[in-house]
């Protein structure tokens, strides 16, 4: 049986993307390689975990799955914004169980272990006469927490880098488009029979399959002057926006540009004048993802706005199907004994050749890293 060091050697990312191959079909849903990107990529990266504006009032909260693992964060009594293991210290249930709220302290409802706001373990009731058990050794495991304009990012372990240095450029590119000003309308959530990377690859193929999958949005957008532009950790693809023939389409996306900005490994924003939508890319196995869309407005007040919203999230919805459609398909092919792996369009592929680069570099890392020790 192939170890995880020559799983991992097929793929080479020193090419250049002339003579690029994607990653082999098997990283799509071999289960080894699979536990490790769970550990190596989604341990070991920033991770968009919640909106700021949820967590503005001292026992706010939210809870996040990442790759499998649980993430609590919560402002605490001081107002300061933390993030933890949302796993009891006693039999790993999770302490919250609820999406998001307000609460005054963290209470396990499997045996009634209490945490405070702070993750320091409070109550452990009928737990007398144990041995060896130091209840200040037993609050929830912190994790490292930043923000970024509305948005709030947890790291499992140590970040080689500040938030900021990891997401650059998209904080400096972004801070004209006031991405503060924009409020939260709505999220909807669409669980795909695919691998994350699949999604992740069909987001960056810098428009290749506009034209040929999304017929109403591909009128809206210029390809001729598409463009991708990567980045340490991130990558662009912008283009001019003109007049669609889809009504509905040339309604909502208006502006002079049109901006998909990809962060490093899963979270998508795209930036339209005055609209802006997050795609959360989450992990649920190797052939299963979950996509959470959350939907911004510069204006959601009066019925205008409300209706002007609810077609832009329509637009959405119907990208969104058929880009699921799509991605499904390539599922199911990717098995297929005749598929190993393909290539780039030169033209308009760098930024999946990006992504794959990426990936296999922090996957190699961390079994050299485990090798060593």
């Amino acid at each position: 049986m192939a170890s995880l060091h020559d799983k991992l050697q097929p793929f080479h990312d020193e090419f250049p993307l002339a003579r690029a191959r994607t990653i082999p079909s098997a990283w799509y849903f071999d289960p080894e390689i699979y536990a490790l990107e769970c550990r190596a990529v989604f341990g070991g990266s920033w991770h968009y975990a919640a909106r700021l504006e949820q967590l503005r009032e001292p026992g706010s909260f939210v809870t996040i799955d990442i790759a499998g693992e649980p993430i609590l964060v919560v402002r605490d009594d001081q107002g300061t914004l933390r993030a933890m293991h949302n796993v009891c210290r006693h039999r790993a249930a999770q302490v919250i169980n609820q999406p998001e709220g307000k609460v005054a302290k963290l209470r396990c409802r499997y045996h009634g272990w209490t945490y405070d706001l702070t993750g320091r373990l409070r109550g452990t009731p009928e737990f007398d006469g144990v041995q060896e058990f130091c209840k200040e050794d037993q609050g929830l495991p912190a994790l490292t927490i930043d923000t970024c304009g509305p948005f709030v990012f947890v790291h499992q372990g140590t970040p080689p880098q500040s938030l900021h240095n990891s997401l650059t450029p998209f904080p400096e590119r972004t801070q004209s488009a006031g991405l503060e000003q924009l409020k939260f309308a709505g999220r909807r959530v669409y669980d795909i029979a695919c691998n994350w990377k699949v999604f992740v690859d069909n987001y960056q193929d810098g428009g290749y399959h506009v034209n040929t999958v999304h017929p109403g949005l591909a009128g809206a957008l210029d390809y001729s002057q598409y463009r991708t532009d990567n980045f340490a950790h991130a990558s662009v693809q912008s283009s001019p926006i003109k007049p669609s023939d889809d009504p509905l389409v040339n309604k909502v996306r208006t502006g002079d540009f049109a901006y998909y900005w990809w962060i490093f490994p899963n979270l998508m924003v795209n930036l339209y004048q005055g609209v802006m939508d997050t795609n959360l890319v989450l992990p649920l196995g190797p052939d299963r993802c979950r996509v959470l869309f959350d939907f911004y407005f510069a204006e959601t007040e009066g019925p205008a706005a409300q209706k002007f919203i609810a077609d832009s999230m329509a637009v959405a919805h119907q990208v969104q199907l058929e880009d699921q459609e799509v991605c499904e398909e390539v599922q199911r092919g990717l098995k297929s004994r005749s598929y190993d792996t393909g290539r780039f369009s030169v033209k308009r592929e760098s930024g999946g050749y990006h992504f794959h680069q990426l990936l296999a570099r922090t996957l190699r890392a961390a079994v050299t890293a485990a090798s060593a020790t």
